[in-house]
């Protein structure tokens, strides 16, 4: 069990957040995931703080987070940073569905109709395997992505996450989409902090770190320069953000 260790905060931040299990708790189904008020008031709160420099990075689409925090809509990462909303409320990369991936899409459905507990998450760009209710089938699961992707050639890559395995488009990661955002107001000049409890995470970690900023870990699957035990302690440390003054500036 860890231990919540954070860094003293400071208005010279910028945050970049994952969601599934960082701001919320994981769920056996995608579906499940559900923001409650007082999660999305407190980001509120701490964006209005940080002057707007917090980001959502997500391996969830853009579309389906602005549902999930509605009526809140930061700027954010989606599909491990193949979507991007900047600051200004531009997109990049959504609102369209790959037809490369059908082959794939019609492979994943026969798998998990003959697989009870496994789930294809369809997010247009990527296809994501999830296996939280059958961990037994962990390396069928594996395999049988792997395999899929193979003729798919270069374009595309698998990433492995917290019982999920995704089909997506080569060269975006969650640290790409950082080091973007770090170019542009309200990021760029601040200090960047990565939160996040994932493998996906960890390219994020290392892209704030570049920009001499901060990684913080949730949970133990994965190692930050902080750690926090879960999302209780993120939102603990979120309100600590959220109550300070200008007396705090770095």
């Amino acid at each position: 069990m860890t231990h919540d260790a954070t860094p003293a905060p400071s208005l010279e931040w910028c945050l970049f957040l994952d969601v599934d299990g960082t701001l919320l708790e994981l769920t056996d189904w995608p579906s499940a995931t559900y923001a409650d008020d007082e999660l999305k008031t407190l980001l509120g709160e701490v964006a209005e703080r940080l002057g707007g420099a917090v980001a959502l990075v997500s391996g969830r689409s853009i579309a389906y987070l602005d549902a999930l925090f509605a009526p809140l809509k930061l700027p954010a990462a989606g599909l491990h940073g193949v979507e991007r909303r900047k600051a200004s409320g531009v997109i990049q990369g959504a609102s369209y569905v790959d037809a490369q991936l059908n082959g794939a899409r019609a492979a994943l459905a026969l798998f998990v109709e003959a697989h009870p507990g496994t789930l294809l998450e369809d997010k247009d760009r990527s296809l994501a395997l999830h296996f939280r209710m059958a961990p037994a089938l962990e390396s069928s699961v594996r395999q049988t992505v792997a395999a899929i992707a193979k003729p798919m050639g270069t374009n595309y890559h698998v990433q492995e996450g917290n019982q999920v395995f995704e089909i997506k488009p080569y060269g975006f990661t969650k640290g790409t989409a950082v080091k973007e955002f770090m170019k542009e107001p309200p990021f760029s000049g601040r200090t960047p902090v990565f939160v996040g409890d994932d493998l996906t995470d960890q390219s994020g970690f290392q892209a704030v770190e570049v920009f001499g900023g901060i990684s913080i870990a949730v949970g133990d699957r994965i190692q930050g320069q902080w750690q926090v035990d879960g999302p209780l302690g993120v939102r603990r440390w979120l309100e600590a953000i959220a109550a300070l003054t200008d007396t705090h500036r770095a």
